[in-house]
């Protein structure tokens, strides 16, 4: 008798799997979906804004983000990538890239290979429909940050934030309830959230004495993560994890 264990799922399998459980055809096809694995260290640009001829990506391992430049030369971040999601895929049919995405740790990566997308949607429907899936699902996230900027107290602004970070960290295996891992710095932090570091660091010394969570050497500790969720009306279904709604 063998002693291998079948090899563990992929980020972005475990993610799609969310949505519905993929057949053999199904995992097939997202395998051909993807371009041999890429290592790109962390600070690299992998798309710029403007680009022309600009590709999408699969983040298999590592943390990128999003973000556009302003004129004045400051930035916005849009969105954090971590394992299993991907990279570009909304502006992949845009002539030009309307944001940049950089590496923020060493990655993982596989291109998505373009004329395999068209496979996907013509031979696997369900496939397909998983990845329409992830799409609305990054869409509602972008939604949900747009709300926070515009509308939530710093305060609520980054304990939404870095819960949603946890949520999708878990739905990967990549963290547990009450903590996990996030190479993020304060300034980085800072940008996503659109407020200065200073600020920030404030924040975080409130909710740390508040004992409500604590963001120290890389990690994120959920001190009362119940208490924390209610008293900010953090709503996880935007996320859609319920589990699969197809067979």
């Amino acid at each position: 008798m063998s002693s291998h264990k079948p090899a563990a799922p992929d980020a972005l399998t475990q993610k799609l799997g969310t949505f519905l459980a993929l057949g053999r055809e199904e995992l097939a096809m997202l395998d051909e979906l993807q371009g041999p694995r890429t290592y790109i260290p962390a600070g690299k640009e992998v798309v710029y804004q403007g680009q022309h001829g600009h590709a999408a990506y699969v983040l298999r391992e590592g943390w990128a983000c999003s973000y556009k430049r302003l004129i004045d030369g400051s930035r916005q971040i849009i969105d954090i990538g971590v394992p299993g999601d991907f990279l570009g895929l909304r502006s992949l049919l845009l002539r030009t890239s309307d944001q940049s995405f950089v590496t923020l740790t060493d990655v993982e990566v596989r291109r998505v290979v373009t004329s395999k997308l068209w496979d996907a949607f013509r031979k696997t429907p369900r496939l397909a429909g998983a990845l329409l899936w992830a799409v609305s699902r990054d869409e509602a996230m972008v939604v949900e940050h747009l709300v926070s900027i515009g509308r939530r107290d710093a305060l609520a602004r980054t304990a939404h934030f870095l819960l949603e970070l946890g949520a999708r960290m878990r739905l990967v295996g990549r963290g547990s309830h009450d903590s996990y891992e996030c190479p993020l710095s304060q300034s980085m932090l800072a940008d996503a959230l659109g407020m200065t570091a200073i600020h920030l660091n404030r924040v975080l010394r409130q909710l740390r004495e508040s004992n409500l969570l604590v963001f120290r050497e890389g990690v994120v500790r959920f001190i009362d993560r119940e208490k924390l969720a209610d008293m900010i009306g953090f709503d996880l279904s935007y996320l859609d994890q319920g589990g699969p709604v197809l067979d």
